[in-house]
């Protein structure tokens, strides 16, 4: 048996364990061959491959981005894809696909495989731990970690100037990682997709914070939103699944803040930097498991599924349910850090 891997949409850490664990796995206990497909759904698209056996995958577990590339390509956009992708596939004599990715990269995934038969197991990946039916996405902790540490070196300089210092980070439907990181990091004031935010008490908070001699870290999600005004864009450019370009919001709120607050404020994103570099151990460790359960489904034909963390158990979850629509945070965890604002 043949089985094809791709790794799809944006880069984050852990991708390399997957991959490493699905071949391991594969060849040692089932005896399968490998194909890698380059770029994420470019590669099948275009009939892109790479080799992928044992030898390929020594060495990556530590390592960030993937061995195999990534892109937003969406083939179901592209002229004749479908077509494209089945034809690709048999060509290279694949009997299974695994597809690692997050909402959209698996979408496609869904898509093919319930409307077009094309066997499909998918792996949950996202640094924004946004997607239904697993209780973590891997490569989520380590943008977390990343976060928090930029936030402890923001306190000691805020501290030194008095000014305020708003950190930008990931999250544009879903402020998992901005809430995780504000909470870990002490921010006084975390702003998040799901709740739009009040400008005048966002300046509350922070005014009461100069007033007990202490300088403020606004945390802020780039898609967070003021209650009287829309989403802040880097750019009018969409990509091939329809996503616009955000970041800015935080530049945006700077500005605001000192021109209600007269403090001084500065702004820092943080941007691909949590995507980036060697993934932490937790991840290391889910997304080895991830890969070691995907192999398990493909040997037992177990198709249009996902592997998922639900406790401390991986489980398998339809892949059209996990995308069916987003995780986003509890408005009961979101009041939980409100203690701590101001």
């Amino acid at each position: 048996m043949r089985v094809g891997v791709l790794t799809g949409g944006g880069d984050c850490p852990g991708l390399n364990a997957v991959i490493r664990a699905i071949v391991r796995k594969g060849v040692q206990e089932y005896g399968y061959d490998f194909t890698g497909f380059r770029d994420g759904w470019r590669g099948p698209l275009e009939g892109r491959t790479v080799p992928l056996d044992i030898p390929a995958v020594r060495g990556i577990l530590p390592r960030g981005g993937t061995i195999l590339g990534s892109s937003r390509t969406n083939p179901l956009n592209a002229e004749d894809g479908v077509r494209r992708v089945r034809e690709n596939l048999a060509d290279q004599g694949v009997d299974a696909l695994i597809v690692i990715g997050g909402e959209d990269t698996l979408g496609v995934a869904a898509t093919l495989y319930e409307e077009h038969g094309v066997p499909c197991v998918g792996v949950p990946k996202t640094i924004d731990n946004d997607l239904s039916g697993t209780d973590y996405t891997f490569g989520f902790d380590t943008a977390v970690n990343i976060a928090t540490e930029a936030i402890d070196r923001l306190h000691t300089t805020a501290e030194s100037h008095m000014r305020v210092l708003v950190c930008e980070v990931m999250g544009r439907h879903a402020g998992w990682i901005a809430l995780h990181s504000g909470l870990a990091g002490g921010a006084n004031v975390i702003l998040i997709p799901e709740h739009r935010f009040d400008l005048d008490e966002v300046c509350g908070w922070i005014t009461s914070r100069f007033e007990a001699a202490y300088a403020p870290i606004v945390v802020v999600a780039e898609g967070a939103m003021p209650s009287d005004g829309e989403m802040v864009l880097k750019d009018e450019s969409h990509d091939s699944f329809g996503h616009v370009r955000l970041s800015g919001v935080g530049e945006w709120l700077a500005k605001q803040i000192e021109k209600r607050t007269g403090k001084e404020a500065r702004t820092t994103v943080l941007g691909h930097v949590q995507r980036g570099g060697t993934p932490s151990a937790f991840d290391r460790w889910l997304a080895t498991r991830f890969g070691l359960h995907a192999i398990d489904c493909v040997h037992d034909g177990d198709y249009g599924k996902m592997v998922a963390l639900q406790g401390t158990r991986i489980v398998r979850i339809p892949i059209s349910e996990a995308t069916a629509e987003l995780k986003t945070v509890d408005p009961e965890l979101y009041a939980e850090a409100g203690v701590f604002f101001g």
